[in-house]
């Protein structure tokens, strides 16, 4: 049987580009080379696509060739550029391992979207949705689901600080990780934060502090009947979780430690699940994704932020509680390239 050719995009121009590398090495590692046939596509931090032989070692200096996903739907897959000339690959399926801004923002799916080629993870109004907290916040309590109480602020927006509760959280409306995110405790603190943010953003979001555990639920598969993975629980020694930020992930956080499976009461550890399932449907999530809440110590679960692709590092929350659950990456690809060829992830 022929192998189903793969395109596995990955780098991108967003600020998580080093992440995207490193979880483009970890799904190359655990890919059945009996099945698929990959074609590694990066993107280098200026924004250049360059077909290379693997996402390791020095591919954004190296002498790769220039190409293109053609948005013409007959091509169904790469253009190859160079001296004049050009050729064309036709790709099965593409899985887009790009994290942030034009990439997991719905950018890089409406590319594909107009290619016709199929692929994994959340579909365009998902990613965009999903990745405006301010956005999904809204649509997550219309469903009846808790999220922080929150004010947004563009650029041209007054703010009041005497109006907040302290301590509040700064961020990016629209960005991924923690950059940009600032912990306020005093109203001097704000303006600064709120500038921070804007490096990111120009959409500020200022949300209250939420008193509670850091929980994450790992998922998979179509949004009416999506796949839990093992729930975990950031432990944290001070400070707050800067995910992507450590200054050496591999060996581990400096201030973090994700428990997997979380040290939680097990009525708690099935709502948080049920809570992170209503989430995923409710944003019309498919493919993949990891929710993030907080667990109260009332036992009242809220929406902290929706990940449509999270990392796939070795040290990734995603697939080390999916691996908890018995689902090993190898595997999590197998079934979302499935979901994506059937059209069932959407």
């Amino acid at each position: 049987m022929a192998k189903l050719k793969v395109g596995i995009i990955f780098g991108g121009r967003s600020e998580e580009h080093p992440v995207s590398v490193k979880s483009a090495r970890e799904v190359a590692r655990n890919l059945d080379l009996e099945k698929y046939e990959p074609f590694y596509i990066g993107i280098t931090k200026s924004g250049a696509w360059k077909l290379c032989e693997s996402p390791d070692g020095e591919w954004e200096n190296g002498n790769y060739r220039p190409v293109v996903l053609s948005p013409d739907s007959n091509v169904h897959g790469l253009l190859i550029l160079g001296d004049g000339s050009f050729g064309t690959i036709r790709l099965d399926v593409v899985l887009p391992v790009l994290h942030g801004t034009l990439g997991e923002d719905g950018a890089m799916q409406g590319l594909l979207e107009l290619s016709g080629i199929p692929y994994i993870g959340c579909d365009i109004q998902s990613s965009a949705l999903c990745m405006d907290k301010s956005l999904a916040y809204v649509v997550a309590r219309s469903a009846g689901i808790a999220t922080p109480n929150f004010w947004t602020v563009t650029a041209d927006d007054p703010i009041d600080p005497a109006r907040l509760t302290y301590p509040v959280f700064v961020k990016p409306a629209r960005s991924g990780s923690s950059f940009g995110v600032t912990k306020v405790s005093r109203v001097e603190e704000l303006p600064g934060a709120v500038e921070t943010a804007r490096q990111y953003d120009a959409k500020v979001l200022i949300e209250e502090a939420v008193v509670g555990s850091e929980i994450g639920c790992a998922l998979l598969g179509n949004e009416s009947d999506p796949i839990a993975g093992e729930v975990d629980r950031i432990a944290l020694s001070h400070g707050f979780f800067r995910i992507h930020q450590e200054d050496a992930p591999e060996t581990g956080s400096e201030n973090a430690m994700a428990i997997v499976p979380a040290d939680i009461p097990e009525e708690s550890r099935l709502l948080v699940q049920e809570t992170a399932k209503a989430v995923y449907r409710a944003l019309g999530c498919s493919g993949l994704a990891r929710v993030d809440m907080f667990l109260k110590q009332d036992g009242e679960v809220v929406l902290n932020e929706v990940n449509t692709f999270p990392g796939m590092t070795s040290y990734s929350r995603y697939p080390v509680m999916m691996a908890a659950a018995g689902l090993p990456l190898r595997e999590v690809i197998d079934r979302t390239v499935s979901l994506a060829l059937t059209g069932k992830g959407r």
